[in-house]
């Protein structure tokens, strides 16, 4: 156990703007994982880049638009209640972080890997990572000269040896089409 009792944060987001007037708010979101961030019944914490106050709050709903997730937070309800949040910080207790973003790796890291199959069968090396959306895809050169296109999920990815260069993966159908 920690003995520095002041809990420590992730940054998840900024708040980028207000929405509408129905005390929405606009969140730039800082997290591979913003769907699981944002979710409805989340709890988050505001923080004023001014003083550092502190504001806990719940998310009611909330839903991605373009680059930006609209957050609804319960007790909020007209735009005059939330207009203050403009540029505060959103962050969650570091002992909620996604399992996922304790083992994200860096770009160089990741760049030259092998990728195999659970089974051992090199399938090619990641020559680049794209950033559509949600999650990374990775791109894979095979021997052949073919790009395949991995994308970095849980369900696929099983596990990445940075030391070894390797990354092994499961073989969904439909992935190597």
């Amino acid at each position: 156990m920690n003995s520095n009792t002041e809990p420590q944060f992730l940054s998840v987001g900024k708040i980028a703007n207000t929405h509408g007037i129905r005390g929405e708010l606009k969140i730039f979101p800082f997290t591979d994982f913003p769907e699981v961030r944002f979710a409805a019944g989340k709890r988050l914490l505001l923080i004023s880049p001014e003083d550092g106050s502190k504001l806990p709050v719940k998310i009611l709903s909330a839903r991605e638009q373009k680059n930006v997730y609209v957050v609804k937070l319960d007790g909020y309800d007209n735009i005059n209640q939330v207009e203050k949040y403009k540029g505060w910080d959103v962050k969650v207790p570091k002992e909620e972080a996604v399992e996922e973003e304790e083992n994200a790796y860096y770009f160089h890291e990741i760049m030259g890997c092998k990728v195999l199959t659970e089974q051992g069968e090199e399938l090619g090396v990641i020559i680049d990572i794209l950033t559509p959306g949600a999650n990374d895809v990775w791109v894979v050169k095979s021997g052949s000269g073919k790009e395949l296109l991995i994308p970095y999920i849980e369900s696929i990815v099983k596990s990445v040896d940075i030391a070894a260069k390797t990354v092994r993966i499961e073989v969904m159908e439909g992935l190597l089409d």
